[in-house]
């Protein structure tokens, strides 16, 4: 393209030739993109902004490697982090198995028809309940002493007395609702 220019200057090959090797052995050189000026300029920053986050990062390795001269301190610390994450398992353990507990408990409690398990709760001896596979060890028994000595815990199925109703009357043992009955029958 600079070729085409400069022979529509008037300028010959020899010309042209002599030109485009002294731009060279200047080191002047052209481009077709628009801008490279400004483009080079933020090359260079950024160039000079990467230099400078490497100076940085030796600079800490340096300092890392200067205050953990012997491994001992650095063992330390790596073992004080092992134990807390320990810890914080151990905890979060802990409570996973009294939620499982908690929710087993809840259920026994509303299986043997319990009213108030918070009250009733009061009165258990928790700490003689186990969870075991799923199964709480010990309930049942203490479950069966309140439903004696404070049965009004519990919702106890009563067997309603014979009160002279319809019943099962009628169809074979089958239920009776009175609503269906065809009193125009019975005359």
């Amino acid at each position: 393209m600079i070729q085409e220019i400069l022979k529509s200057n008037g300028l010959n090959d020899d010309q042209i030739t002599n030109i485009l090797n002294s731009m060279k052995e200047a080191k002047v050189y052209t481009t077709k993109h628009e801008n490279i000026d400004e483009r080079y300029n933020k090359l260079k920053t950024q160039k000079t902004e990467l230099e400078t986050q490497i100076k940085e990062r030796d600079t800490q390795l340096a300092d890392l490697s200067k205050n953990n001269k012997d491994n001992e301190s650095l063992l330390n610390q790596i073992k004080d982090l092992q134990a807390l994450n320990k810890q914080t398992t151990t905890d979060y353990e802990s409570k996973i198995n009294q939620m499982k507990f908690d929710h087993a408990l809840e259920g026994a409690l509303n299986n043997a028809k319990c009213k108030n398990s918070k009250a009733l709760r009061a009165l258990l001896d928790i700490d003689n309940v186990k969870l075991n596979e799923g199964k709480l060890e010990g309930l049942e028994e203490q479950l069966n002493k309140l439903k004696e000595s404070d049965s009004y815990l519990f919702d106890l199925e009563t067997t309603p007395a014979n009160t002279g109703g319809l019943g099962n009357f009628g169809r074979g043992g089958a239920e009776v609702n009175m609503f269906d009955f065809n009193f125009q029958s019975l005359k």
